[in-house]
């Protein structure tokens, strides 16, 4: 059972997970590969929108995606964007990240290939992963500016979606402690965390959300 206190952190953890950012138009356009293709169809709608004129899907399988999806995340991405209009020329894939760091420097290397000048990049991840995505961006490319994107929908509206509480409670805690630990593994920049969001972290720990921790890892660090 999920308690109102849960709920509570759980919620807090969301608001501060997501960044907040204005979308505005960008370089290029990057989808973060993953289960949700919420992600490709947030991405065409700013596609749409003039926020950019190129998009780079990026993703290989994983465990939860590769029966779902089997030609790759980025692959099945590009699909779901031409089915919804978005020209083929307008849609670049880099199918071997496996994680965010080689999402970033993968799709770095590509564009780099390609000859285009990127100095702004709208980044499209999914909600509860927009913080992480960002402070991942601005290690490993420093010198773009980044804007965060993702589908805009509330905590309640995703866990419907997901049709499973505690698994999205212990994937915003996970996504929580990556931002705690990875500065110090030179995975990401440091970012300030509220005591009002530590602590609810802390108290989701306590409770046993922790199926998403790295490292067997159940405190902050």
């Amino acid at each position: 059972m999920t308690s109102a206190q849960n709920w509570s952190d759980a919620q807090r953890l969301w608001d501060f997970q997501q960044m907040h950012h204005e979308p505005r138009p960008c370089s290029v356009g990057i989808g973060l590969g993953s289960h949700d293709l919420g992600v490709a169809d947030t991405a065409v709608d700013l596609y749409r929108r003039g926020m950019m004129p190129l998009i780079v899907f990026t993703g290989a399988t994983s465990r939860t995606t590769r029966d779902r999806m089997p030609r790759g995340e980025a692959e099945h991405y590009r699909e779901r964007a031409l089915e919804l209009g978005v020209p083929a020329e307008a849609v670049l894939v880099e199918p071997n990240a496996r994680n965010t760091g080689e999402n970033i420097r993968f799709s770095r290397s590509l564009l780099e290939e390609r000859g285009l000048d990127v100095s702004s990049v709208l980044l499209v991840s999914k909600p509860y992963e927009e913080r992480r995505a960002y402070a991942t961006a601005r290690k490993l490319w420093p010198e773009v500016e980044v804007v965060s994107a993702s589908t805009q929908m509330t905590l309640h509206e995703y866990v419907e979606a997901i049709q499973d509480a505690r698994l999205v409670i212990d994937m915003l805690v996970g996504a929580h402690q990556r931002l705690l630990v990875y500065p110090d593994q030179g995975f990401t920049i440091r970012q300030e965390v509220p005591e009002a969001v530590t602590a609810a972290y802390e108290r989701l720990c306590a409770a046993g959300f922790t199926s998403r921790l790295v490292g067997g890892q159940a405190e902050a660090s």
